[in-house]
């Protein structure tokens, strides 16, 4: 469920000229932009953008880079365009960085719909010319290549069908190895990404059944290993989306706030599930998303990710 607060209606021309007023001039008025932005949902920010382009001659978001700064601004850059192109910048950015992200890969593969994921990879070759299969192999080794890369290249199935033998049989072949700390085995690999969601999740249920702990809490467990880590991420994503989105945040605000990670967990659920994510948030810290975010942040970036969250500035 969505947390952001928007009209129904809207006129796509209005906004564009609100805004231009408020980037007109020595100063930008920030408000104004928030009061506009954190208010439409993902197609009226479209129309916002091609009005924009109309009128002024200009593209939006390249209007707004120069205007803005820090954190801010690098919510805004994310916020704007739609979820396809959204989730090729989040990837293209993990890749392109100094260390490698794979944390927001495996969100990007594996929290989406199998259509809206290859729409993401289709946007990510538009604006990048090239695949992203081939850059995420091109910046992994090893055994997390081999997960990267089979969790990217995967067209998963969308079914309901449970296959309740075969569930019993992969729990324990993922306890098996898992049990072994090989965490790039081609057996956990292949379960991993080729399984439907709600099929690996009737694996899962299984596992936590024959060995009395989640398999989340194993990997969680396990110290500086990267494929461990994957892994979760990977299971996490498909199987409880909102446990593992409200674990995310929790770190991001209890440890040295990572804005990163607030920011993009923020941007990509507000209009999707973040109603949810809040819900577990409170009942598992005691204290409302809201609450923890206001004290973490500053400035606009702050006021705009509690407009995001569905406060009404």
């Amino acid at each position: 469920m969505a947390t952001i607060v928007a009209p129904l209606e809207h006129s796509a021309a209005e906004d564009a000229q609100a805004i231009r007023e408020a980037v007109k001039g020595w100063g930008t008025d920030k408000d104004a932009l928030i009061s506009i932005l954190a208010h439409r949902y993902y197609h009226q920010r479209n129309e916002i953008r091609k009005a924009y382009q109309h009128l002024y001659e200009e593209d939006l978001i390249r209007r707004l880079e120069s205007e803005l700064k820090g954190s801010f601004e690098g919510a805004i850059y994310r916020w704007i365009p739609e979820p396809a192109d959204r989730d090729a910048l989040l990837a293209n950015i993990a890749l392109r960085k100094g260390k490698f992200n794979h944390r927001v890969i495996v969100e990007v593969s594996c929290a989406r719909h199998p259509e809206e994921f290859l729409a993401a990879k289709r946007a990510y070759f538009l604006h990048y010319r090239h695949s992203m299969e081939e850059d995420v192999a091109s910046h992994t080794t090893g055994a997390l290549r081999k997960l990267m890369v089979a969790l990217v290249g995967v067209y998963r199935y969308d079914g309901d069908e449970i296959d309740e033998e075969l569930a019993v049989s992969e729990a324990e072949t993922l306890h098996y190895f898992i049990e072994e700390n090989a965490f790039g085995h081609d057996e956990i690999i292949r379960i991993v990404s080729t399984r439907s969601k709600k099929q690996l999740l009737a694996t899962i249920n299984r596992y936590k059944d024959n060995h009395g702990t989640s398999i989340t809490k194993t990997l969680a467990r396990i110290a500086d290993n990267v494929v461990a880590d994957a892994l979760y991420a990977a299971i996490g994503c498909l199987t409880d989306q909102t446990k593992y989105y409200e674990k995310v945040l929790r770190n991001a605000l209890h440890n040295r706030t990572d804005e990163d990670a607030l920011t993009r967990v923020i941007v990509t659920q507000a209009e999707r599930y973040l109603w949810h994510i809040k819900d577990l948030y409170y009942r598992r810290n005691s204290e409302r998303l809201e609450e923890a975010v206001a004290k973490e942040t500053r400035g606009h970036y702050e006021d705009f990710l509690l407009a995001l969250l569905g406060n009404h500035n």
